[in-house]
């Protein structure tokens, strides 16, 4: 008996030091991002988009594990920590900045991000609020688009606020329709207004690729040489080899690791919420497979191609920092729109822009009318027809271009229901905007829709185009 009771002693004390070790092994592993997926979330959400803690506790930060990491607002310093408590002591601080959002601070101090804000962007344009739609935001009184039927575009509108499975919430957020350059329907959830600044996440990697887009038109960048990237300049680097079109495409072959909730510690994660700067982290890894010969989504890249637009509009921060602004926001009349940059002062080209449901709409109308705005060429010529071009080897159809998704080829596209010279920024937690150039249209969804099979895209644009003339 005194054998059996010392055997089971032992057995509870492996199993205790094995839980304890796991225990601090997950701290270690994900107390990191955690802490500063909440600070940075929190922080955008209370500075960039003016909303309120409460909501945001209750609704943006339910991620599972999320509720053991404490976060306190500082509204005198604009900044968010996060701290996890316990044997391992995680803490995270975001700072915000005026026109630049807010930024982890990793690696760095406070005094060097508040440098960097020092370099302020370039002005906003004089407000054209009260001008008409697209160039300001007031919109005519009278019937201006003959033809739609108002009625089916209305139970579009209320099937796509509402919640028809209590478990998996859509939380549609904001949705703005335009036809014939026009806002046809537009309609916001409670908390949120056509003034309130919106995360895109994915969607920044087709602005990035707008940017991109505009340096090949100043002649300062050309997509099919290889990427300048200091990291792979060293003779024999297999990496020295990728061009910059391989990496818009997701084809560049480097490693990288593509998940967020169900894997924290993913290269996604890690980089996005534990790293000081996000471009050396993604090109650091090595190849997985030959440039070009196979497809696979990675925000690394993105993060990369944000780096390449840093050196290539060269001088001082000043420049580079002003650049979306000055180069594509104040062209377009996007006045809301702010890219967030790392410690490092890289804008977050894979996932960190903020903006008005409006000033989305306004994007994707640049590309409606193919890189022209009010007459003024803002993209350069041919730049959307080869953001549009199918990728090679892209799985299970021809469903991503240049940092956009495409609705091309046959069996197995992205949408079959809809058109197939459909296209779209397209982001996480259900950001779409969406283009259809065969009917000129642009419909922008907004939300927090965690479970992807909550949102049916297909059918809600299927509902937009019953409602507007053929």
């Amino acid at each position: 008996m005194k054998l059996l009771k010392k055997i089971v002693l032992i057995v509870f004390g492996v199993v205790v030091a094995v839980l304890v070790g796991y225990g601090v092994h997950y701290a270690w592993q994900n107390g990191p991002v955690g802490a500063g997926y909440k600070a940075k979330i929190f922080c955008s959400c209370v500075f960039v988009s003016n909303r309120k803690p409460d909501t945001i506790l209750s609704e943006d930060l339910t991620i599972p594990g999320l509720s053991f990491i404490n976060a306190e607002v500082n509204y005198k310093e604009k900044s968010v920590t996060a701290s996890l408590p316990g044997l391992i002591k995680v803490k995270r601080r975001a700072v915000y900045r005026e026109g630049l959002g807010c930024t982890l601070l990793i690696d760095t101090t406070e005094e060097e991000l508040r440098k960097q804000a020092a370099a302020n962007p370039a002005p906003l344009p004089p407000d054209k609020k009260d001008l008409l739609w697209p160039v300001g935001d007031r919109l005519p009184d009278a019937d201006f688009a003959p033809g739609v039927d108002v009625q089916k575009l209305n139970d579009a509108l209320d099937d796509a606020f509402s919640e028809p499975d209590p478990d998996r919430p859509r939380r549609t957020r904001a949705v703005v329709v335009i036809y014939d350059s026009r806002i046809i329907a537009e309609r916001y959830a409670p908390g949120f207004s056509k003034d309130t600044r919106l995360l895109g996440w994915s969607m920044t990697k087709s602005v990035n690729s707008a940017l991109i887009g505009i340096l090949v038109g100043q002649g300062k960048l050309s997509v099919h040489d290889p990427a300048p990237v200091p990291e792979w300049r060293e003779p024999g680097d297999p990496r020295g080899t990728i061009t910059l079109d391989q990496l818009l495409r997701m084809s560049s072959g480097l490693e990288f690791m593509e998940e967020y909730e169900s894997n924290p510690t993913s290269d996604a994660g890690i980089m996005f919420f534990s790293t000081r700067d996000m471009a050396a982290f993604a090109a650091a890894k090595p190849l997985e497979t030959e440039p070009g010969g196979k497809w696979s989504y990675s925000s690394g890249t993105s993060n990369i191609l944000a780096r390449i637009i840093r050196d290539s509009v060269g001088g001082p921060y000043t420049d580079y920092i002003s650049f979306p602004r000055r180069e594509l926001f104040n062209r377009i009349d996007m006045r809301s729109a702010i890219i967030e940059p790392d410690a490092s002062g890289t804008f977050v080209g894979a996932g960190y822009m903020y903006a008005t449901a409006r000033d989305w709409a306004r994007f994707g109308l640049l590309y409606l009318n193919d890189g022209y705005w009010e007459g003024d060429r803002i993209l350069p010529e041919g730049w959307v027809e080869y953001t549009r071009k199918p990728t090679p080897n892209t799985p299970p159809a021809d469903q991503y271009g240049a940092q956009f998704w495409l609705n091309a080829g046959g069996e197995g596209r992205w949408l079959p229901g809809l058109p197939t010279d459909l296209y779209s920024a397209r982001g996480h937690e259900g950001q779409y905007v969406t283009i259809i150039p065969s009917r000129d249209l642009v419909v922008v969804r907004m939300g927090l829709t965690r479970d992807e099979d909550a949102w049916d895209h297909e059918s809600f644009v299927a509902a937009i185009l019953e409602a507007v003339p053929k």
